[in-house]
């Protein structure tokens, strides 16, 4: 089976108030393209296709003109999306029936009565097994197992059909997942807490179960293998930054599974026609230097910049102003003066804007306001608070 696995294109997403659609249209049109080139069995998305659970109608529509743009490339492909932590799940479900039309996949829900929604099988290459984002504590122990036994046939259940086919043996099985694995590269990610990614708890890989051939997991942003000896573990990584700090290259992966045998990977490059870029490349600069190097930035280069620089007491009172006047006529944008304090102990600090606190997890606040009161926020405080956000998020639906 050949497949393209993605996941994390946060659609809608801002950066310092500024629009991306260009950026993210652009997204999408090479992995039209990467389609047409390569014609894989299945491309498969795992979570965090918006950036917010209440997407607006024109990104809504971005992503359902992308899916059909991506089944007219290659009729034959199925198509199968799971929801992330920052999906709305019963957005992905509302038009499950028109979308198979298209041969696309989307699920939302995670189902622990009909462990059938989440078994699709690729007619004569493999099966598909999708797992959306759930809390942790509302997945059945031994949830993973249950599907990949149901795929391989080894418990009566929905795919007994499938026993029937003398070539059912040879088919692989690829599981999705939306989550955070033990031993992930978090690069580019805000590590705030030991146990945590994103919001989400780690998981160690083995409760994942035994069996599939490919696990194509979403969450992580940069491209990598998880290490079990197994080299079947994936996070593809997100097709396009989200933070400065994801200073890597950001790409797809296209990769070939045969039953038994380690999964054969090409990783395809998405270009960013409006990269994010540091002033300076590493540390921090005096804020003259950061001047000159905002000065001499190429005018015909596209790009939003963030300065890194290094101050005594504060930056100017007119330090935005003047940083905006340096980009007249020039491709460039500038977003965030990010500040360190000469000789000062603590990390970087930096001021947050009203765009940077609306993309921050609700959880991380409560903690943090907890903390901030001398108030221990205990895991089972966590685990009421994430059941709140669930219910508004029902409600807002």
């Amino acid at each position: 089976m050949k497949l393209i696995h993605t996941s994390d294109w946060h659609l809608g997403h801002t950066l310092y108030g500024y629009d991306r659609t260009i950026e993210q249209k652009a997204m999408l049109e090479q992995m039209v393209e990467l389609v047409r080139e390569h014609k894989p069995d299945v491309f498969l998305i795992s979570g965090d296709v918006y950036h917010t659970s209440q997407p607006s109608a024109a990104v809504q529509t971005m992503f359902s003109e992308a899916m059909v743009k991506l089944h007219c490339t290659h009729p034959d492909m199925y198509i199968v999306v799971i929801a992330g932590n920052h999906d709305s799940a019963s957005k992905h479900e509302i038009f499950t029936t028109p979308w198979k039309a298209l041969n696309v996949y989307a699920i939302g829900n995670l189902d622990k009565e009909n462990p059938q929604k989440h078994i699709i099988e690729v007619p004569g290459k493999g099966i598909v097994l999708a797992v959306p984002y759930a809390y942790e504590r509302n997945i059945p122990d031994g949830f993973f197992q249950e599907l990949i036994d149901l795929a391989k046939g080894d418990e009566a259940g929905p795919v007994d059909k499938l026993r029937e086919r003398d070539e059912f043996a040879e088919l692989p099985i690829i599981l999705m997942a939306h989550t955070t694995v033990k031993g992930a590269d978090i690069a580019g990610h805000d590590k705030k807490y030991d146990d945590q990614v994103g919001g989400i708890d780690y998981i160690e890989v083995e409760k994942m179960g035994q069996g599939y051939d490919y696990l194509a997991l979403g969450h992580i942003h940069k491209a990598q293998y998880i290490h079990t000896g197994k080299h079947n573990v994936r996070y593809s990584g997100t097709p396009m930054s989200v933070s400065f700090d994801e200073n890597y290259k950001h790409t797809v992966s296209l990769v070939e599974v045969n039953k038994g045998e380690p999964p054969v990977l090409k990783e395809l490059e998405i270009i960013n026609p409006f990269p994010l870029v540091t002033l300076p490349n590493e540390g921090y600069a005096t804020w003259n230097e950061a001047k000159e190097l905002l000065s001499n930035f190429d005018d015909s280069i596209p790009a939003y910049i963030r300065l890194n620089v290094l101050v005594e007491g504060f930056l100017p009172p007119n330090a935005k102003d003047e940083a905006y006047a340096l980009t007249n006529g020039k491709q460039c944008k500038v977003c965030l003066l990010n500040t360190k304090q000469k000789n000062a102990s603590s990390d970087i600090k930096e001021t947050l804007t009203v765009q940077e606190l609306q993309a921050m997890n609700p959880l991380d606040i409560a903690i943090d306001y907890a903390q901030s009161k001398g108030i221990e926020f205990t895991e089972e405080m966590q685990d009421m608070f994430k059941e709140v956000l669930a219910q508004v998020a029902r409600e807002e639906m």
